[in-house]
């Protein structure tokens, strides 16, 4: 057989196969269907509701667009009621022109006021899931932090683009959604928190890998900054009833980090807003409550909390259970700020907290070599703090930064200091 025979059979039996694919693929995949990565995983979310509500994300077949084997989105992949997201063996990443999560609950966005819950939404990954920022992100960063100020974007400048960071830079975005789970996902280099939940209640977040690290971008000029507030999970006001375990790898600020810091009634969707729902009263739905937390194996890479309680404005954190936290920072690298911190005294965010608005809050197994083990910064009430192995000889393993005055009816047993740091 000649060369040029030889090709032509070649070519026809890869778009053969290639033809075979697509007809076998379902109308719930992407693969199914042409146009752009978000448009094709937008009609697959579409057609899941006739299909059970069911989306499978397998790799990218590669076409005569594109030889990826990844999705490159523009925009974020918005999940509706009764809808679970299979994402198996694939890394779905943000192209260079998203401005927006990666997924996030389709009852919320820009515009949308008066979010209305919605129940049963799940994310679940199969073997490989990742999600990935982009090579050259538009913003990064919170609410607080100007692009090109104090954080990256190649927004910053750019007339007619917010330039501020807001809740479209997290990863993973949910608000006011029941019964939910995120199951077995790993994802890397968000443009800031990696998860976010907001009055989101009966939920499971478990088999989590964070990847992130604040590390420094380079604009045009040549000028350096950060990328910062890579948390890895926020549970913000009004969550309850919620399992996080088993939580892996490092983040750039806080791993886990519980938030009820109130902000004024406002509508919902704004943007320049790390929240994306706007508190609607000043009622006790804003606390945060019934949170159990396991099994936590991290650090903070850019030198802050691996596990962080805060509240402040009238909102309180109670009834929370930690139980298994390792503080796994390299013994050369930068240490974490508390493996545990409780309250703050900033008064952005409200000050120290009154006596009796952080309480019932247990803490047990934890082993830590941060520059503090458990570090009292607010308040704490009713609690108790147990079995502490505190790896950093220059600390003691329970440090009261805002004075033991402001801790009330305590119990701390079990807890040990070494004598010399292990090398």
């Amino acid at each position: 057989m000649n060369t040029r025979l030889f090709s032509f059979f070649l070519c026809c039996s890869f778009f053969s196969v290639f033809s075979v694919f697509i007809f076998a693929a379902e109308p719930n995949d992407p693969n199914y269907y042409s146009g752009t990565d978000s448009e094709r995983i937008a009609q697959a979310v579409a057609a899941s509701a006739k299909m059970g509500g069911v989306v499978r994300i397998p790799a990218r077949v590669p076409d005569e667009k594109s030889p990826r084997t990844f999705w490159l989105i523009d925009s974020a992949i918005l999940l509706p009621a009764n809808t679970t997201l299979i994402i198996e063996n694939c890394v779905i990443k943000l192209s260079n022109l998203c401005r927006d999560n990666f997924i996030r609950s389709a009852n919320c966005g820009i515009g949308i006021s008066g979010i209305e819950a919605i129940s049963n939404v799940h994310v679940l990954g199969v073997g490989r899931a990742e999600l990935i920022g982009a090579d050259d992100p538009r913003a990064t960063g919170d609410s607080a932090k100007v692009l090109g100020e104090r954080t990256y974007g190649t927004d910053a400048g750019r007339e007619g683009e917010s330039q501020r960071g807001d809740w479209r830079n997290i990863g993973v975005l949910f608000a006011w959604v029941n019964h939910f789970s995120v199951r077995n996902i790993t994802i890397r280099d968000a443009h800031a928190w990696a998860m976010s939940f907001e009055r989101c209640a009966f939920g499971k977040i478990t088999d989590i890998t964070f990847d992130a690290s604040e590390k420094r971008l380079t604009d045009k000029n040549g000028k350096s900054f950060p990328l910062l507030n890579q948390d890895g999970l926020d549970i913000r006001q009004g969550c309850h009833d919620i399992v996080i375990d088993t939580i892996q790898g490092g983040t750039g600020d806080d791993t886990v980090a519980l938030t009820a810091i109130r902000s004024p009634i406002r509508e919902d969707g704004l943007l320049e807003k790390t929240e994306v729902s706007g508190p609607r009263t000043d009622g006790r739905e804003n606390d945060i409550w019934n949170i159990t937390i396991r099994n936590i194996v991290s650090h903070s890479r850019g030198g802050h909390q691996i596990i962080r309680l805060l509240n402040g404005n009238g909102t309180r954190i109670h009834h929370v259970i930690l139980d298994g936290v390792i503080d796994n920072s390299p013994e050369d690298g930068v240490r974490d700020r508390a493996t545990v911190r409780i309250g703050d005294s900033n008064p952005n965010w409200g000050g120290i907290t009154p006596l009796g608005d952080t309480y019932a809050i247990t803490l047990t197994n934890i082993q830590s070599r941060a520059k503090a083990a458990v570090l009292i910064a607010g308040s704490l009430t009713d609690s108790v703090i147990s079995n502490v192995i505190n790896l950093n000889p220059n600390c003691e393993p329970v440090t009261y930064e805002s004075g033991k005055e402001r801790v009330k009816n305590v119990v701390i047993q079990n807890v040990l200091s070494v004598e010399k740091e292990n090398q």
